[in-house]
């Protein structure tokens, strides 16, 4: 009795992990997420649209493959990324790739993943007043005119500062509020630091649904 007890416990454990991570957005194949883009007047100025392929588990580890595509406000397509998203024992971890600001992004072109990928982590058990692992971020690539540049994000301070209810034209979420500070470096010859505040909403086991700093924001606006 006491080892059917046990089979029990253990299935709802893996049962609880495996759909966690099948709930994440980022982690169900054929998935695609357009996130809408708007300057700091609230005008849409773009859209990022993510699409999810290539799911796969091993023992704790679920990855899936994300490739971006950027879209202009006029519907012409811009640069496109090759992400990697993975969920290791209830924590999410995401390519810090995507990190990378829609402007910055039109300026280095069709960015593939290669050599070492960084991660961002947000645990499944966070709460308010958690201060959250910092990430950081570096490469190597060609601008649009073929010339060597290189690009550093560090994100810091990240501090979840409580939970707020967001609704977007994709949906209503349950999230957490999460601040951090971002550090950005291009040097193309000479660079020169960005540094912006950023907040976000988190939905747990969902995973970002907007964000907002001085420049702009961002939100989930179509799941398909």
């Amino acid at each position: 009795m006491r080892k059917l007890f046990l089979a029990v416990l253990l299935g709802a454990g893996i049962n609880s992990f495996s759909q966690e991570c099948t709930d994440f957005y980022y982690m169900q194949n054929n998935k695609t997420i357009e996130m809408t883009i708007a300057n700091k007047k609230g005008k849409e100025v773009g859209k990022v649209v993510y699409t999810v392929s290539d799911v796969k588990k091993s023992g704790e580890t679920v990855t899936s493959t994300v490739t971006s595509v950027m879209i202009n406000d006029k519907g012409e397509t811009g640069s496109k990324a090759t992400n990697v998203i993975k969920c290791v024992g209830g924590i999410i971890m995401m390519d810090m790739k995507m990190f990378i600001p829609s402007a910055q992004q039109e300026q280095m072109g069709d960015v593939s993943a290669t050599g070492q990928v960084s991660f961002l982590e947000y645990p499944s058990n966070m709460k308010e007043g958690d201060v959250l692992k910092d990430g950081q971020f570096s490469m190597d690539f060609k601008s649009q005119g073929g010339i060597g540049a290189h690009i550093s994000i560090d994100i810091t301070k990240r501090k979840v500062e409580g939970k707020e209810s967001v609704t977007t034209p994709a949906g209503t979420w349950d999230c957490f509020k999460i601040t951090y500070h971002s550090k950005m470096v291009i040097k193309i010859g000479i660079g020169l630091p960005v540094n912006t505040d950023i907040t976000e909403w988190y939905a747990a086991g969902f995973g970002v649904v907007k964000t907002e700093s001085k420049s702009g924001s961002t939100e989930i606006t179509a799941i398909k």
